[in-house]
C-alpha cells in the first residue's frame, strides 16, 4: 500500500553536512521523493509542529532546536517520501528517536546525540503514522509543492493575497 511521510534533515544534520550521507541512506529504501524544500522554520511553524509536546518541560528547547537557534543552522530540509510502506521502511531505518537506543547501523544511530542538557540532536524527524503524516505534510507543504496528489484538494480564489515575487 503507498503511503506518503514527511521527512525532516534537522538542522544539526545540515551543520554536521550529513545531507548527502542521510538522502543515501534514504534511497535504500527505494522510496520516491514527491516534494522537497529548504525551509526557514518560523516559531509558529515550529510551535504547531510539535504541539502534541507543548506540555513537555523541554519544549522550549525542542522549538528553538527545530528553529536552528541552536546550530546556527536557521533552516532544515523538508522532503515528502511516497511509496510502498513508506512510514515503516523510513522509521526503520532512521532508528530510535533517542539517539543512544538507535541500532548503531541506524541514521540516528550513527549520526544522533544527547546534549548536555538531555536535549535528543537525532538529525531527522519521521512523520510516525498516517494521520501524523497527513498534518504535517499539509503544515509544511502546499498542494502545489507536491508532484503527486496526495489528499483531496479543491481550487479556491484568493483575494488580496500579498505575495513576494522575483523583480
Amino acid at each position: 500500500m503507498n503511503q506518503q511521510l514527511l521527512v525532516l534533515i534537522k538542522p544539526d544534520g545540515l551543520k554536521k553536512s550529513l545531507t548527502g550521507n542521510i538522502l543515501t541512506r534514504l534511497s535504500e529504501t527505494k522510496l520516491e521523493i514527491v516534494a522537497a524544500k529548504m525551509v526557514r522554520v518560523s516559531r509558529e511553524l515550529a510551535v504547531e509542529h510539535y504541539k502534541h509536546m507543548k506540555d513537555k518541560p523541554f519544549f522550549e528547547d525542542l522549538v528553538k532546536y527545530i528553529q536552528g537557534e541552536l546550530h546556527d543552522r536557521r533552516k532544515v530540509m523538508a522532503m515528502v517520501y511516497w511509496g510502498n510502506d513508506a512510514i515503516t521502511k523510513v522509521r526503520q531505518l532512521a532508528g530510535a528517536t533517542n539517539p543512544e537506543e538507535a541500532d548503531p547501523t541506524t541514521i540516528r544511530g550513527s549520526y544522533g546525540r544527547i546534549t548536555t542538557k538531555g536535549l535528543y540532536e537525532n538529525v531527522l524527524h519521521t512523520s510516525s503514522n498516517e494521520l501524523e503524516a497527513e498534518r504535517e505534510i499539509k503544515l509544511w507543504f502546499q498542494p502545489e509543492d507536491i508532484i503527486v496528489d496526495l489528499y483531496p484538494t479543491e481550487v479556491i480564489e484568493v483575494k488580496m493575497e500579498k505575495k513576494c515575487v522575483w523583480t
